[in-house]
């Protein structure tokens, strides 16, 4: 006999509850016995199953993405400090072009000759000036990419997996 919807039958005991002494007809309902550790047993297993590869999952991935993040702290600092001796060297060009001006100012022997100095000083300065922030430019664009490419890759490559 297979069995099937159409012939599953379950069944109660009831009896009365406390009997004629209670006044009354009370009747207590006897559940019929189901093996719920069994049921739940093997749900149980399945769950702690792939919860530990899950788990098992986001420890590689937080390996993975720890590793990219020290790698672009580490190209960061090294960036940060290349841009650091630029923005060093650019004080130190600066500054002695200053001094060579103010150099120049002391020898000046007329009015006409400060107005020259400083007329040629301003658009030397200037140009330096649209030289150094072009090359302080790059190098930021240069950490920015250098240290977010790491962590790009890094975030693609676990999204992809996780997908």
């Amino acid at each position: 006999m297979t069995m099937n919807d159409a012939n599953v039958k379950a069944g109660t005991n009831a009896a009365p509850l406390g009997g004629p002494a209670n006044g009354g007809a009370k009747f207590k309902f006897d559940m019929p016995f189901f093996n719920i550790q069994a049921i739940f047993g093997d749900l149980a297993e399945q769950g702690a199953a792939r919860a530990k590869a899950d788990i098992e999952q986001m420890k590689a991935a937080s390996e993975e993405i720890t590793g990219a993040l020290r790698e672009a702290c580490s190209s960061n600092a090294t960036r940060a400090a290349d841009y650091g001796a630029k923005v060093i060297e650019i004080s130190n060009i600066n500054t002695s072009s200053t001094l060579e001006f103010l150099s120049q100012l002391a020898d000046a022997r007329s009015f006409a000759d400060v107005v020259n100095l400083s007329t040629a000083h301003s658009r030397k300065t200037f140009e330096a000036a649209s030289s150094q922030n072009r090359e302080l430019w790059d190098l930021a664009q240069k950490v920015a990419t250098e240290t977010a490419e790491p962590i790009k890759k890094s975030f693609n490559r676990v999204l992809h997996r996780a997908a």
